[in-house]
């Protein structure tokens, strides 16, 4: 199996370097425009590709591993909630570090914590052990994706962000849809530390890929000086109104990711509830493919209503499914939903930062993703535990006056953020 994973990556890379050399091809012979994907660009997205595998490979094996070490049911949430709970405390030092310091550094400290962190996993003997070994991991989480974010605008045109931001996005996406279903298969046939040495491959390769990125994006004198004289902050204020929409559009995804199984088993559905987040990246990858510059062209409010109007059916359609057409409708509807607009979203946050605080901004954005990531499961097992499993769901729904809400209230700001180049 680890043999597997290292024929999986490798081809990975092979992709990459086929896609690089397919735009270097196209740019020199069928267009007098500069391609955005450069070396630097693609190393960085593989990379991103590579750390955010290998944390959410652990993620599904995390709970039932620390039970096998002798783990209470409490204590096994417990490690499995604190990576989460850390990195909303991490985040703002994270994104003040981005701003002061090479993004390359910073990168490579985050890939070695989150190996060191993997490594340990693996020899851990206990559950406290789990316990320290998973707070290293989400140091290393949470620095790597604050500064690859902040890394990768920095490395395209200030015009380009959304397209890299919607590439970058479906890296992180296609590795949250393909680590879990291989973490569950591997570790089925091998067991949990075997498995989870898949995830320590996935974060050594993230700290080869970016010793070969040539520009190391280090911040320029003047923006040197100016963050001198700056203070200490938690949040990217400009940033606060797509941090709230992040938390918001996040919940239902997060949401179904944890507990969609358990939904599908108490309705007594017959699908293969397995492929729903494959299916989703799928489409995902299809969208992204389709609209490639549009997020750079297009306002923020025309992704927002085709999102918000696309959360409401994905919400349905879970509410209803009985299927598997309707379980894939469902996936695809979330794709238009929660794929587009987190995009959308992350590119809006660095566009309306100023040039030396995108650091602050992507740590802003990351911020209302963990409050969301976190609240979802919460929320959702609060609703179930009071409300008949018909509810679970459309309960859901009272996100959408909120999204719509925040968004009347910051439109100027949101709407102009593409103006901002």
């Amino acid at each position: 199996m680890i043999i597997f994973m290292i024929i999986f990556f490798s081809n990975f890379l092979l992709v990459v370097k086929s896609t690089y050399e397919i735009n270097i091809y196209r740019s020199k012979n069928l267009s007098k425009k500069k391609t955005i994907y450069t070396k630097d660009v693609i190393l960085v997205m593989a990379a991103s590709f590579f750390f955010m595998f290998s944390t959410m490979f652990v993620n599904p094996l995390i709970n039932g591993y620390a039970k096998s070490l002798g783990a209470s049911s409490a204590f096994a949430g417990l490690i499995v909630g604190i990576m989460s709970i850390a990195a909303m405390f991490l985040r703002p030092v994270a994104g003040n570090m981005t701003d002061k310091f090479s993004k390359y550094r910073l990168s490579l400290i985050g890939g070695i914590l989150i190996l060191i962190g993997v490594i340990g996993y693996v020899f851990s003997p206990s559950g406290s052990w789990l316990l320290l070994f998973r707070l290293i991991n989400g140091a290393g989480y949470v620095l790597c994706t604050v500064c690859m974010t902040t890394w990768l605008a920095f490395l395209v045109p200030r015009q380009h962000v959304g397209e890299a931001m919607g590439f970058y996005g479906l890296m992180n996406a296609l590795a949250m849809a393909l680590a879990p279903a291989l973490a569950i298969n591997i570790y089925q046939k091998i067991g949990y530390r075997e498995a989870i040495i898949s995830s320590a491959v996935a974060a050594f390769l993230m700290v080869i890929a970016i010793q070969f990125v040539g520009d190391h994006a280090k911040p320029s004198k003047k923006v040197q000086r100016e963050n001198k004289k700056k203070k200490f902050k938690i949040i990217q204020w400009n940033v606060l109104p797509v941090a709230i929409l992040t938390t918001l559009f996040a919940l239902p995804y997060f949401s179904t990711q944890a507990d969609l199984v358990t939904y599908v088993e108490q309705r007594h559905l017959n699908i293969a509830v397995g492929s729903y987040f494959l299916i989703y990246a799928v489409v995902l990858l299809a969208i992204r493919i389709g609209l490639k510059n549009l997020f750079d062209t297009v306002r923020f409010g025309v992704w927002l209503w085709i999102s918000t109007v696309s959360t409401v059916f994905y919400i349905l359609m879970l509410t209803i499914m009985k299927n598997n057409w309707e379980m894939a409708l469902a996936a695809a509807g979330m794709a238009m939903g929660y794929g587009i607009i987190y995009s959308v979203l992350q590119s809006t946050a660095l566009l309306l930062a100023p040039i030396n605080e995108q650091g602050l901004a992507s740590s802003t954005f990351y911020l209302g993703l963990d409050i969301g990531m976190s609240l979802g499961p919460i929320l959702s097992g609060v609703v179930d535990s009071l409300l008949p499993i018909k509810w679970f769901y459309p309960v859901q729904l009272f996100i959408i006056p909120l999204i719509v809400l925040i968004y009347l209230c910051y439109r100027k700001r949101l709407d102009g953020a593409i103006d901002h180049h």
